[in-house]
């Protein structure tokens, strides 16, 4: 590729990875991922929203039994792995995570140019469209998790036992151990959200990549129309599994942790 060439690739691709950043309390917000996030939300609320609406106690329309599906899909999931109450907290957080996860991420199945040409008649010039490509949203979402991880780890065992269980666990309560079982401990809460998010963040992030750069592919010519074409049909039928697949492990990995938190080491 030439170096004009390459600089168009180049250019073009980071137009396409540049954030809608505007001012915020001393710094910067990404409006772009709020907004589309927001949007998401609401659409999975009205979804169900709609869908509750009509609900009937004799035969389901298919719409409610594909509501039903999911609901009973996740609660099953939830079953399998949380021994409390599911119903008081965890299934509907589950339910929340994998639906509103499954939404942002399903945005990375929109034609970038065409749906930036769109946006772009309303003003902005930069805007990306999916949320889970952006850090901010996966690390947010991960730490939220880890607030309610702590937060059941109190609630369930007290200030003083989980205090306790930094201290004194998994090696003893030697005293000459508690530095020792504070650092492992410590260690483990820090890798949490940080797995948590990155996980998410890279598959979407990647996959964002690999469509911009078939994208630029196929506007080189009559070869890279085929060729980009095809590995782009390949490409999207591989990234239809792991739109789903991010979300449920991002579901299931919050289910883990929030049942870690009412256990006792």
């Amino acid at each position: 590729m030439a170096a004009g060439e390459s600089l168009t690739t180049t250019s073009y691709i980071q137009h396409h990875l540049s954030f809608l950043a505007e001012p915020f309390a001393g710094g910067v917000i990404h409006a772009d991922t709020m907004i589309t996030s927001i949007v998401m939300g609401i659409i999975g609320l009205g979804f169900f929203w709609w869908v509750a609406r009509g609900a009937t106690s004799g035969v389901p329309t298919r719409r409610q039994a594909f509501v039903e599906l999911v609901f009973d899909f996740v609660d099953d999931q939830v079953a399998g792995m949380f021994h409390g109450d599911r119903h008081k907290f965890v299934a509907p957080a589950a339910l929340t995570v994998f639906v509103w996860v499954l939404l942002m991420n399903a945005t990375s199945f929109l034609p970038v140019d065409w749906a930036a040409g769109a946006i772009h008649l309303a003003g902005p010039e930069e805007f990306r469209l999916t949320p889970t490509a952006d850090v901010n949203t996966t690390f947010a979402l991960a730490l939220s998790v880890w607030f309610l991880m702590i937060y059941f780890n109190i609630a369930v065992k007290g200030l003083g036992g989980w205090l306790h269980e930094l201290f004194c666990s998994p090696f003893g309560g030697n005293p000459l151990l508690w530095l020792f079982n504070f650092l492992f401990n410590v260690v483990e809460y820090v890798s949490k959200p940080l797995s948590h998010s990155l996980r998410l963040f890279g598959n979407l992030y990647a996959g964002e990549i690999i469509f911009l750069l078939l994208w630029v592919w196929a506007a080189t010519g009559v070869s890279g129309v085929v060729f980009g074409s095809i590995l782009g049909l390949g490409w999207a039928i591989f990234h239809i599994l792991i739109v789903p697949l991010q979300a449920y492990i991002f579901m299931m990995m919050t289910i883990v942790y929030l049942q870690m938190a009412h256990e006792s080491h």
